[in-house]
């Protein structure tokens, strides 16, 4: 058992290789605080600590620092994504104006982003059909067809 003591670094540096690999490619920081705590056990294992308590430390530092470095890092790395909405996202909410009449089996609209849509009306709709020229918004994406409403006039007072 002395020659696992003594040689209890190398298995320690590549356990953190391993760890800061895996890292790399998942982001998850679940692997950094492995490797972080097998850094403890590297570190514990030079000040001459037994080989299993060198085990023990690695452990309970790489779970305290799963429960309590881990999450704010995850905030802080999503924090910084994009909030401009794309693909369907982006389309929810649109505007449009219609192309060819767009009734609850089909139609055309053109969005406001310029593209033309095979649409049809969300049956939430109580209106058979929505003439051409005539606005309407879309409330949802079905394939490749806008799901839309027309967009209610207001009355000139």
């Amino acid at each position: 058992m002395d020659v696992l003591t003594q040689y209890a670094w190398i298995v320690w540096l590549v356990l953190i290789l391993v760890f800061a690999t895996i890292e790399v490619f998942t982001l998850e920081m679940t692997f950094l605080m492995l490797a972080l705590g097998s850094v403890a056990g590297l570190l514990s294992g030079l000040f001459g600590i037994p080989w299993w308590a060198q085990f023990i430390i690695a452990a309970v530092v790489a779970v305290a620092l799963i429960l309590t470095l881990r999450p704010s890092l995850l905030r802080l790395l999503r924090r910084g994504g994009d909030p401009a909405r794309s693909n369907i996202d982006a389309l929810i909410g649109a505007d449009g104006a219609v192309v060819r009449t767009v009734t609850p089996v089909g139609g055309q609209v053109r969005l406001q982003n310029g593209e033309v849509w095979t649409a049809r009306l969300s049956p939430i709709t109580e209106q058979a059909d929505v003439a051409v020229g005539e606005r309407v918004l879309v409330t949802g994406i079905d394939g490749a067809t806008a799901v839309v409403v027309p967009v209610e006039r207001s009355t000139p007072q």
